[in-house]
């Protein structure tokens, strides 16, 4: 599902890839590598903004909105280890 905030970030970064890059990887080596392409050709930082985008999209679809964080080299953790198999709690106390 796309957001308004993803189109926004998706127009930031057609016209500053390094921006987009920013948003998505906060100062990381992902966005150096971005300036360095964006210098090189301005559509190698189009790719890898764009690619930081989609891998963004899809742990967002994988651990929900806010669950994940970003490792670096376009790879995201969950913020919780047992998102995926949550444990029932039973009674008035959890363990």
């Amino acid at each position: 599902m796309v957001r308004a905030s993803d189109i926004i970030l998706i127009l930031v970064t057609i016209l500053f890839p390094p921006a987009g890059a920013a948003f998505v990887t906060g100062c990381s080596c992902d966005l150096l590598i971005n300036i360095c392409l964006t210098i090189l050709g301005y559509f190698p930082g189009h790719i890898h903004a764009f690619w930081l985008i989609y891998k963004k999209m899809q742990a967002e679809e994988r651990y929900g909105d806010g669950g994940f964080q970003y490792v670096g080299n376009g790879q995201y953790q969950p913020l919780y280890h047992n998102i995926a198999q949550p444990q029932p709690h039973y009674g008035a106390t959890a363990a």
